[in-house]
């Protein structure tokens, strides 16, 4: 009784947080700015692909992230972002962001987390693959917060598409699970096995993502490879079980 409990008060906390912290703050003013996570494009020849994720602007940002794919060929000089914005639909364009950006730029305010990177040899082809599956990508004119189709369910296509990638998306990357008419596809990351019924019930059995149960748009789940939990809301908690094995077996033979 207590476990949930404590998973009630920490999502009252989180979302007390993100009320006072963002929805009264203006997105005109809300920074921009790049937090230094990724390398100098001048300064590093090699390509490299990024993927990074952050809590959503406003009231959103108490649920879920926002993610984006940040590219950069060998030798090129600057960093190119793919993402899907929905705002962008009011335009009557197509929701599929593709644009030269600072790729570790602040999400109107919320601190990124940088969720994979890969770099040197056989990245440029990678990043060819990126770049086809963006313009391949169903759902340019339909955006929803909730289920999906969103900016996760972008990126888990993208990510299905180059499974080299390894991309375990945070469980609170809601849409990354929504399928669209399908049923049944290859897990977000490419590798493994998803089934879903339009994003609002579904299980993800992966190496890469472990096992996830997937309820109205919420993940509950269990990495075993390093160990964690992973929870609406809150994200994924990893638990160093062969450190808290060890410090048992300390114990006991005291």
């Amino acid at each position: 009784m207590v476990k949930p409990v404590l998973l009630v008060a920490l999502a009252i906390l989180l979302f007390t947080h993100y009320l006072t912290e963002h929805v009264n703050a203006s997105w005109r003013t809300a920074s921009r700015e790049s937090v230094g996570l990724a390398p100098s494009p001048e300064q590093t020849p090699e390509a490299l692909i990024q993927v990074y994720g952050a809590r959503a602007y406003g009231w959103r940002g108490c649920f879920g992230v926002h993610t984006w794919i940040a590219v950069k060929p060998s030798n090129a000089n600057a960093y190119t972002v793919y993402e899907v914005i929905g705002w962008y639909l009011r335009r009557g364009g197509s929701v599929v962001a593709i644009h030269e950006q600072i790729p570790d730029r602040r999400w109107f305010g919320n601190m990124p987390q940088l969720l994979i990177e890969k770099r040197g040899e056989g990245v440029d082809a990678l990043i060819e693959r990126v770049e086809q599956a963006a313009y391949q990508y169903p759902y340019h004119y339909e955006y929803w917060i909730w289920p999906g189709p969103n900016s996760n369910t972008f990126t888990a296509w993208i990510s299905r598409a180059v499974p080299e990638l390894d991309l375990d998306l945070p469980p609170t990357a809601i849409g990354k699970d929504f399928l669209g008419k399908e049923w049944v596809a290859t897990a977000p990351s490419g590798h493994g096995w998803q089934w879903s019924m339009f994003g609002l019930l579904g299980v993800t059995v992966s190496r890469v993502e472990g096992f996830e149960l997937n309820i109205l748009g919420l993940t509950f789940g269990i990495d075993p490879d390093p160990f964690a939990i992973k929870l609406p809301l809150i994200g994924r908690i990893d638990i160093p079980i062969l450190d808290l094995l060890s410090a048992s077996s300390t114990i006991q033979e005291k």
